[in-house]
C-alpha cells in the first residue's frame, strides 16, 4: 500500500459466521508479529456489488469469498486469473490501488496441496480418480486433477445433468457414472474424492457403498466438521491412506495471505490447531 494505513481483509458469505478462516489468519498475523486484520463479513447477495466496490476506499486490502457468492464475485472482477476463469469462480479478491478487483481462485491449489502433503506417495498418472459432486468444490477439484495429469476421472452426482454438464466444460477426460452405479467404480480407483456436503455435521451422510476400496487407494473428503467423516473411517478400516479435508482450507488461504500481507505463511500443526479452536 502507498500510505500508512493498516491492511484489511476478510471473507465475504452469506452466512459466514462458521467461517473458520478468520481464526487462520489471525493466528498467522499474530504469529508474524504483522499489522492487519482479518474479519466476517456477512454480505446479502444484492449488496455484494455495493460492498466488494466500497472496500478498497475503507482500506481493505483483499477479501475470501465463500457461498454463495463464489460465482458473482468472478462476474463483478475486473481481472481474474486463468484458472478462475476455467473454473468459473473466484474464492480470493486482491484490491489493487486503483480500486479494481482482480478475481482468483485457490480451491484447486489448496486440494492438491493437502492432498500431496496427506498422502506424498500418490502419482496422479497412476490411474484414475472418482468424484462425487458436482457443484462448485467438485469444479476445482476437476481443474486441479486434470492440471495434474490424472488419465481419468470418473464424476458421479445425485443429478446426473450437472454432472454431464461438467464433463462438456471440462472434455473426454471426465466419464459420467449414474449415482447408483458409484459404489461399483472406487474399485479401480487410485484417488476417491468427495466434494459433496453429505457427511458433514448437520447433513446426510455419504451412502454411497464402499466395500470396493481397496488398501492403499487414497481417499480424501472435503468435509472437515467432523474431521473424520463416515467415509474416510470406512476407508482407514479397509487400509486406504485417508486425507481430511481441513488441511484444503489451510492451503488454499496461503496465496491471499501472502498477497494481502506480504508474507507466506507455513500450513503447520499450530495453524491447524488455530482453525480448530
Amino acid at each position: 500500500m502507498t500510505d500508512h494505513r493498516i491492511p484489511l481483509a476478510g471473507v465475504i458469505g452469506h452466512p459466514v459466521a462458521h467461517s473458520q478462516s478468520p481464526k487462520l489468519h489471525g493466528h498467522w498475523l499474530k504469529a508474524h508479529g504483522l499489522s492487519g486484520h482479518y474479519i466476517p463479513m456477512d454480505v446479502a447477495p444484492a449488496d455484494l456489488e455495493t460492498v466488494l466496490r466500497a472496500l478498497p476506499k475503507a482500506g481493505f486490502v483483499g477479501a475470501n469469498i465463500t457461498v454463495p457468492h463464489k460465482e458473482a464475485a468472478l462476474r463483478l472482477s475486473d481481472h481474474a486469473a486463468d484458472r478462475a476463469s476455467v473454473i468459473g469462480a473466484a474464492n480470493t479478491l486482491v484490491f489493487r490501488e486503483d480500486g479494481s478487483i482482480h478475481a482468483d481462485n485457490t480451491d484447486g491449489y489448496g486440494f492438491m496441496a493437502n492432498l500431496r502433503s496427506g498422502a506424498p506417495d500418490w502419482v496422479p498418472q497412476d490411474g484414475p480418480a472418482v468424484v462425487f459432486g458436482a457443484g462448485g468444490a467438485a469444479r476445482a477439484v476437476l481443474w486441479a486433477l486434470a492440471d495434474a495429469g490424472v488419465p481419468e476421472i470418473m464424476l458421479t452426482n445425485r443429478t446426473r445433468n450437472r454432472a454431464d454438464h461438467l464433463k462438456e466444460e471440462f472434455g473426454q477426460r471426465i466419464t459420467v457414472v449414474d449415482w447408483v452405479q458409484a459404489g461399483n467404480v472406487v474399485e479401480n480407483a487410485e484417488l476417491v474424492v468427495n466434494t459433496t456436503s453429505l457427511g458433514m455435521q448437520g447433513q446426510p451422510e455419504l451412502r454411497v457403498p464402499l466395500d470396493g476400496l481397496q488398501p492403499g487407494t487414497v481417499v480424501t473428503d472435503l468435509v472437515y466438521t467432523p474431521l473424520k467423516t463416515r467415509l474416510l473411517r470406512t476407508a482407514e478400516e479397509a487400509g486406504c491412506t485417508t486425507v481430511d479435508g481441513l488441511g484444503m482450507l489451510l492451503h488454499q488461504a496461503v496465496p491471499g495471505f501472502e498477497r494481502w500481507f506480504g508474507l507466506r505463511p507455513e500450513v503447520d500443526e499450530d495453524a491447524r490447531t488455530a482453525a480448530l479452536a
